[in-house]
């Protein structure tokens, strides 16, 4: 007779599958999800409308988007490494802009939308969590947002909701997030296309460290505040 402590689970056709399989479905399934998006974002690197849309895409991630623009601005430099500062640029600008959108949102719509966000798009916790590291950091805290993999969004909406100043908000944005997209320019610049392959060959770890980047960084978030 079959211990009930088993690590295994019956199938509707009588095999069995590792409990440990099952509780990496979400994960995996996580992990596939970024792929197509991932895919799909590269897809335009190849498309005359490429700067266009890394343009729209570094906006739109500012505020509620889930992929980072550092993805196609990565593939749009390595098929032209003589523009990599100028995609650096088009990337910093526009998520710039989209920091003001997500400050708006904070400041003026938030009301209206918060049902929308939350929790779909940002978790009440995080929200939370960013709302105690502005209390203690300040400005200091959407710097860091800009630079790192920690959530920009919700730092933007969240400088709206505190009712921070707008000019301050695009200051922190535009220095924390041109340091970001330039020194992938020089990277880009310097290495070319070896970058895209290393990242391509290596995208499934990747997917993980970011995931556990963005655990980790709320999780620091947490242990500060």
């Amino acid at each position: 007779m079959e211990s009930p402590k088993e690590d295994l689970k019956e199938t509707s056709n009588g095999r069995k599958t590792p409990l440990l399989m099952i509780l990496c479905v979400p994960f995996t399934s996580c992990a596939r999800f970024i792929r197509f998006l991932y895919d799909w974002v590269l897809s335009w690197a190849h498309s005359k409308f490429g700067t266009i849309a890394l343009a729209a895409l570094s906006f739109m991630e500012s505020s509620f988007f889930p992929i980072p623009p550092d993805v196609l601005q990565l593939a749009l430099s390595v098929e032209r490494p003589r523009r990599s500062f100028y995609y650096a640029f088009v990337s910093a600008i526009a998520s710039v802009c989209g920091a003001a959108l997500g400050w708006y949102i904070g400041y003026a719509l938030w009301e209206s939308l918060e049902h929308v966000f939350v929790p779909s798009i940002i978790s009440e916790g995080a929200m939370n969590q960013v709302d105690k590291f502005f209390d203690e950091w300040g400005m200091l805290a959407l710097f860091g947002a800009a630079f790192t993999p920690i959530p920009f969004k919700a730092f933007t909406i969240s400088s709206g909701i505190g009712g921070m100043s707008l000019p301050l908000v695009l200051l922190s944005s535009l220095v924390g997030r041109s340091l970001r997209f330039f020194l992938m320019a020089a990277l880009i610049f310097f290495l070319g296309p070896r970058v895209k392959t290393w990242i391509d060959k290596y995208f499934g770890l990747l997917t993980l460290a970011l995931l556990a980047l963005l655990v980790g960084g709320f999780a620091c978030l947490k242990f500060l505040v």
